[in-house]
């Protein structure tokens, strides 16, 4: 059957979650095309996992309509599971089967015949290079292939929709890498929503972002865009090994310095300075400690932690949208 390609594969509106009178998710709206990557970003408690289970019809939404390939999440659950693979935060593995055998159980289950199960089996133990390990228990895998497994089982029945929840949580640093680019291979092919509190992951995985917080969405845009949107007040870190009066002093004075803290180490200074954003104050900073004859051992942007940034989209004063 042709698919409709002019509708978004999901398409959320006002929905709402209430575990008894506690809010969950209130209220929220957004749509994702076909083939997008979509980062669904939030601290712990935001309301990600909520909304993930909702739309996976794991269970029913208070209120608001979701809807997954056309189908509703509600009233047409079996089709809107035909249309979607879910990789949930702690995958359900059966620790005491072998990889293929417990790909080869999943595809029974989902009703997938011999030859499209047994062709599926072998592609997606190349995709998520499961290959030196297609006879190994599950339960003796470290938990970063644990991981390929949940994802492999997630795409063996080739749904057009991904979820993805905290994907990389616990594996160590080389799995993050190989699953961040696992993850980035799936779009075009696969619509997917990705969702995690690590904000590198979203800069370097997805094509647009959810801000989610206390419930509600409070920002959507490209990663980039919503850089640009946080512009304003931004943040150097500096090692100056000199006078720590005199540096004080010289930094306040430099124009579109707004503040400047100081800690030690050892017997270097570090000096955060806030700025106003106009400007690049790097090359200012190093020329002013050479002209004086002290030694910069340090000058780098500090990013804004997630928590900072939702004080400043969250915050009742501003004018961003």
């Amino acid at each position: 059957m042709q698919e409709n390609t002019d509708i978004p594969m999901i398409e959320v509106e006002d929905l709402t979650k209430y575990y008894g009178e506690y809010p969950a998710i209130e209220n929220i709206s957004f749509t994702v095309n076909r083939g997008e990557i979509l980062g669904f970003l939030g601290p712990n408690a935001a309301g990600k996992t909520t909304t993930m289970r909702i739309l996976t019809g794991f269970m029913p939404p208070t209120s608001g309509t979701a809807r997954i390939a056309g189908y509703d999440v509600v009233d047409q659950s079996l089709e809107v599971r035909r249309h979607i693979g879910y990789l949930p935060e702690t995958v359900p593995l059966y620790t005491e089967m072998g990889v293929i055998d417990y790909l080869d159980f999943m595809g029974r289950i989902r009703g997938m015949g011999k030859e499209w199960r047994q062709r599926r089996i072998s592609e997606v133990i190349d995709i998520c290079r499961l290959g030196d390990y297609r006879t190994s228990l599950i339960g003796k895998l470290s938990k970063g292939f644990r991981q390929r497994v949940g994802i492999a089982q997630a795409i063996l029945h080739e749904p057009e929709v991904l979820i993805m929840d905290e994907p990389t949580i616990g594996i160590d640093p080389i799995q993050v890498v190989e699953t961040r680019n696992l993850i980035k291979g799936f779009g075009g092919e696969h619509t997917v929503i990705l969702s995690t509190h690590i904000l590198p992951e979203v800069s370097m995985v997805c094509q647009r972002v959810i801000i989610i917080h206390e419930g509600q969405v409070v920002a959507v845009d490209r990663p980039d865009n919503l850089s640009e949107r946080l512009r304003g007040t931004e943040r150097l870190e500096v090692d100056i090994r000199g006078p720590s009066a005199d540096v004080m002093t010289a930094l306040r004075d430099l124009p579109g310095v707004q503040d400047v803290t100081r800690a030690d180490r050892d017997d270097v200074g570090v000096y955060r300075i806030e700025t106003t954003g106009s400007e690049d104050l790097r090359e200012a900073i190093s020329n002013l400690v050479l002209q004086r004859g002290w030694g910069l051992l340090r000058l780098q942007p500090i990013q804004m932690s997630l928590e900072e940034i939702f004080l400043r989209l969250t915050e009742p004063d501003s004018d961003r949208e």
